[in-house]
């Protein structure tokens, strides 16, 4: 029983390491453009980063993550070496802002929902 507790706080801990290479988000923008670059790259460990905890948020970037894997290589590449186009910011509150924006790519709008949660700028799926 020690050994088991010992490898899966040696597991925890060596995954914990990850997100120390991940920096702090300086505010909402920050947030949302360190999460987008990060879909657009396919580094999901860091999209999730960058996400609010909850169910709901981490099932929406499952899909997201899918629906990334599911393409072929060249549109993961085309993907990867897209700009993001960022139309504009809105400020709801001291605590929130919501970033519209499309990608070079797919040319798509697209709006995230950033929050501030116990210090950190996070974005918020559930309400994408």
């Amino acid at each position: 029983m020690r050994r088991l507790v010992y490898i899966a706080a040696v597991l925890l801990f060596a995954c914990g390491g990850k997100h120390q290479d991940y920096r702090k988000a300086e505010d909402a923008l920050d947030a949302g453009r360190e999460y987008i670059n990060a879909c657009m790259q396919g580094d999901f460990s860091k999209a999730a980063y960058y996400t609010l905890p909850g169910g709901k948020s981490r099932q929406a970037l499952e899909q997201i993550e899918k629906t990334y894997r599911e393409k072929d290589k060249e549109g993961r590449q085309q993907f990867r070496t897209a700009s993001i186009n960022i139309s504009e910011v809105k400020n709801m509150a001291d605590s929130s802002a919501e970033i519209h924006y499309s990608n070079s790519y797919d040319k798509q709008p697209h709006i995230l929902i950033v929050v501030k949660k116990n210090g950190d700028w996070l974005v918020d799926l559930d309400n994408n």
